[in-house]
């Protein structure tokens, strides 16, 4: 009987998850998913690039809104001050 093996899925490296994120906070905009390609440093493979929004996403740092997404999260001083 023959095995199926399923393909492990690719984990982003923190690296490429933090120059994800550095790239969307500094854009201080919404950013089309095809622009915020364009601008990071190195490219990043479409399917690691969604893994790395829904974790972004998951996490409260991004929404997505029909023109792209945009940084949400607020730095830790904002809440310090609260």
């Amino acid at each position: 009987m023959e095995q199926i093996l399923e393909k492990p899925a690719h984990s982003p490296t923190l690296d490429t998850v933090l120059m994800v994120e550095e790239t969307i906070r500094n854009a201080k905009e919404v950013i089309k998913i095809a622009e915020l390609k364009r601008r990071l440093p190195r490219q990043v493979n479409h399917n690691t690039l969604k893994i790395i929004l829904a974790y972004l996403q998951k996490n409260g740092k991004i929404e997505f809104t029909p023109d792209g997404v945009v940084w949400i999260s607020m730095p830790k001083e904002f809440y310090r001050k609260v």
